[in-house]
C-alpha cells in the first residue's frame, strides 16, 4: 500500500514538473510572439542568433548552479568566477603560454573556487550564502588586484574564435557558443538523470537527513556539485571573454543574479530536490528575450534591474505556491 502511494505521488510529481516545463515554454513563446508583433527587428535571424549567443554562457553557468540549488544550496560567486576564469586565461595567453594551457588554467581556477565553496559548505558547515558571498568578493578582488583595474586586451584570434565563430548550417551560421551550450546541456541532463551521482544529488536536496541515513555521503555530493558549478561557470566565462575579445576585471558583475534567476524561472526549487536542465535552458532564454525585448521597446535601462527583480520574486512566489500544492497532494 505504501509503495503504491509512493508511486502515485511520484507520478503526480513528474506530471506536475512536466506541466511546469510546458508552462514556462508557453511563456517564452507568448513573449516572443508579442515582441515579434510589437517590434520590427525581434524576429530577424541576426537578432535571434544574438539572443542565443548572449544567453549561452548564462545558461552554461545556470546548468551548474541548478545542481547546487537542487542540493538545497546557493552559489553567489558565479559572476566573479566567470570574470576571474576569463581573466586568468587572458593573462596566460598574453604570457604566450599557448591556447591549451591558458584555457586549462582558466577552467582549473573556476573548478578550484567551486571546490573551495564546496569545502566551506560541507566541511566547515558554513551556510552556502555566507561561504559563497565571501568567495565572490575574494575572486572579484583577485580580478582587480591582478590587473590593477585595467582590462587585458589583444587576445589571439585562435582564442576569440571560440566566442565569435559561426558554424555554417544550411545557409545560416550557428554561433559556436550555442553549440557548446547545447552539448553541455545534454551532458548535464544525462548526468543528473542517468547516473547514480545524479540520483544522489536529488536525494540530498529532497531530504538530506534521509539521504545520509541511507548511506549517501552528503558532504561529498555537495563538494562535487559546487566544483562542477565552478567548472561550468568557468566555461561560460571563457566563452564570454572570447566573444568580447577582452578580459575586464569588471566583467560579469551582477551575473550571479541572472544565473540564479534563470535556474529559478526554469523551475529549480530554492527548497531543493527539484529542477531539470531543460527548464533551466528555457529560463535562461526567457531572461535574455525579456532583456532584449526591453531594449527594443525602449524600456529605460535604469529600470531594467527592477523588472528582472520583479520577475524573480514572481517566480519564487510561484515556486512556493507549487510547493503548497504538492503538500496538499501528499
Amino acid at each position: 500500500m505504501k509503495n503504491r502511494n509512493l508511486s502515485e505521488r511520484t507520478s503526480q510529481f513528474l506530471k506536475f514538473q512536466r506541466f511546469q516545463e510546458i508552462g514556462i515554454l508557453v511563456i517564452l513563446l507568448a513573449l516572443s510572439i508579442f515582441l515579434s508583433i510589437a517590434t520590427p527587428t525581434f524576429l530577424t535571424s541576426t537578432n535571434i542568433f544574438n539572443i542565443l549567443r548572449a544567453f549561452s554562457w548564462i545558461a552554461i553557468s545556470a546548468f551548474g548552479i541548478s545542481m547546487v540549488i537542487i542540493t538545497g544550496g546557493i552559489d553567489l560567486s558565479v559572476g566573479s568566477v566567470m570574470a576571474l576564469s576569463g581573466l586568468i586565461t587572458a593573462m596566460m595567453l598574453r604570457a604566450n603560454l599557448g591556447d591549451f594551457l591558458s584555457i586549462l588554467g582558466g577552467l582549473l581556477v573556476g573548478a578550484f573556487v567551486g571546490f573551495i565553496n564546496g569545502f566551506l559548505v560541507s566541511k566547515t558547515n558554513l551556510p552556502p550564502f555566507i561561504a559563497t558571498l565571501g568567495t565572490m568578493n575574494i575572486a572579484r578582488g583577485f580580478c582587480y588586484g591582478l590587473t590593477g583595474g585595467w582590462p587585458v586586451r589583444e587576445l589571439p584570434r585562435s582564442f576569440i574564435f571560440w566566442g565569435q565563430y559561426d558554424i555554417p548550417f544550411f545557409g545560416i551560421g550557428i554561433p559556436l557558443p550555442v553549440v557548446v551550450m547545447i552539448i553541455i546541456g545534454i551532458l548535464t541532463s544525462l548526468f543528473l538523470n542517468r547516473t547514480s551521482w545524479g540520483y544522489k544529488i536529488y536525494a540530498v536536496g529532497g531530504n538530506e537527513q534521509a539521504a545520509r541515513l541511507s548511506g549517501i555521503n552528503t558532504g561529498r555530493i555537495k563538494l562535487l556539485v559546487y566544483t562542477l558549478c565552478g567548472f561550468l561557470t568557468a566555461i561560460g566565462g571563457l566563452l564570454m571573454t572570447a566573444r568580447l575579445g577582452v578580459a575586464a576585471p569588471t566583467a560579469a558583475q551582477g551575473y550571479e543574479l541572472d544565473v540564479i534567476a534563470a535556474a529559478v524561472i526554469g523551475g529549480v526549487s530554492l527548497s531543493g530536490g527539484e529542477g531539470t536542465i531543460l527548464g533551466v535552458l528555457i529560463g535562461a532564454a526567457i531572461m535574455q528575450v525579456l532583456r532584449t525585448g526591453m531594449v527594443l521597446l525602449g524600456f529605460p535601462a535604469y529600470w531594467q534591474p527592477s523588472a528582472i527583480g520583479t520577475i524573480i520574486i514572481l517566480a519564487i512566489i510561484f515556486d512556493q505556491y507549487r510547493k503548497r500544492r504538492l503538500g496538499l497532494m501528499k
